[in-house]
């Protein structure tokens, strides 16, 4: 249904609708068009074999998110770029893993997953909060800093994290990938009853149109995104930080919630922590490079309160995954964490522009 959307905001734009309503139908023009990617990148995955489909799929992962960032960035909205960033782990760790256990948990008493994995991913989690932290401490701590040199500092770290990123692909995938295979077991069982062999030049061409759909997209509903808050009432702050992201995390919070009540608890921690380790390793050093690149600078200097909710996000995740076990009571004190931050972050008057 929401697929018909994306031709009215297409429509509104030329003929200069309310920038309100061009946001709201992009908006929701994303959601499908991530969903279609997913399914294309997964298609293309399975033609590709399991080293190079995983890399894809880690890759493509995060694209909707990806994509929107860089054209906000383009656009110097640097500070919903940080703002969505910062949202988006918030709400993989807390909004997406916690419908998936309380769901999951209504159906089954209890659910199990890969708890050597989960810790992994924990630490790994930490070391992206370390880096997304101390850029900020060494702006607040210190005197007569320039922007130049907060700059450099989150190049350096930022090529840190891409290169930690590329090692954690190396060990889920090759050196210790047999730690991860217990939650794709039941998915090669049932390729192997029913073979399924993808047309690869049909879903390569499915990706490339649906990519395009998401730039045209993005970029409508970053050029209404000023006025368009404005006119709803939504404060900066809140509409990076909570709205954009449930947008762009749309499909994978589909999918993670769909498999946890099919009791494939361990692909959907690991859709939505994976989700989250991309973002912190992967995308948000990427647009820090990007924004370098393209003259539109970018750092890893967050607001300190958006680094408060990412830390107890992670904290609380890490505290109920790290015994390798869920039920439905843990999925809510995970939501409720995500509605006080949300709550925090719809009165927080940090920003008073989006730049």
């Amino acid at each position: 249904m929401l697929t018909v959307v994306s031709p009215i905001s297409i429509v509104g734009h030329f003929l200069h609708w309310s920038e309100a309503i061009i946001f709201i139908t992009a908006g929701l023009a994303i959601i499908p068009l991530a969903g279609f990617m997913g399914t294309a990148t997964e298609e293309i995955a399975v033609v590709l074999g399991p080293n190079l489909g995983g890399l894809m799929n880690a890759t493509f992962g995060n694209a909707t998110e990806l994509i929107l960032a860089f054209i906000a960035l383009k656009s110097g909205l640097v500070q919903v770029v940080k703002a969505t960033l910062s949202g988006s782990i918030i709400g993989n760790l807390l909004l997406v893993m916690g419908f998936a256990m309380f769901l999951g948990g209504l159906r089954y008493k209890e659910q199990n997953f890969q708890p050597t994995a989960a810790r992994l991913n924990a630490s790994s989690m930490n070391l992206a909060v370390i880096a997304l932290l101390l850029p900020t401490a060494v702006q607040y701590t210190s005197t007569g800093l320039t922007d130049n040199t907060i700059q450099t500092l989150s190049i350096g770290v930022s090529i840190v994290l891409i290169s930690v990123y590329l090692l954690t692909l190396l060990f889920s995938m090759k050196t210790h990938s047999y730690l991860y295979d217990v939650g794709m077991a039941e998915n090669e069982t049932e390729e192997e009853e029913t073979p399924h062999k993808p047309n690869l030049v049909l879903w390569v061409g499915v990706l490339l149109i649906v990519t395009l759909g998401v730039a045209v997209e993005s970029e409508l509903l970053v050029e209404s995104l000023e006025k368009a808050t404005e006119v709803l009432g939504l404060p900066a702050l809140f509409t990076g930080v909570i709205f954009l992201p449930i947008i762009g995390n749309a499909a994978e919070h589909a999918t993670a919630i769909t498999v946890a009540m099919k009791d494939k608890m361990d692909l959907s921690v690991s859709v939505a922590v994976g989700s989250s380790l991309q973002i912190a390793l992967f995308v948000a050093p990427v647009l820090v490079l990007a924004g370098w690149i393209i003259g539109q600078p970018m750092d890893l200097n967050f607001n300190p309160f958006e680094l408060v909710a990412v830390a107890v996000s992670v904290l609380i995740a890490n505290s109920i995954s790290s015994d390798g076990n869920s039920n439905w009571l843990e999925g809510v004190l995970l939501l409720a964490t995500y509605t006080v931050i949300g709550l925090a972050f719809y009165f927080h008057p940090a920003i008073e522009g989006l730049r």
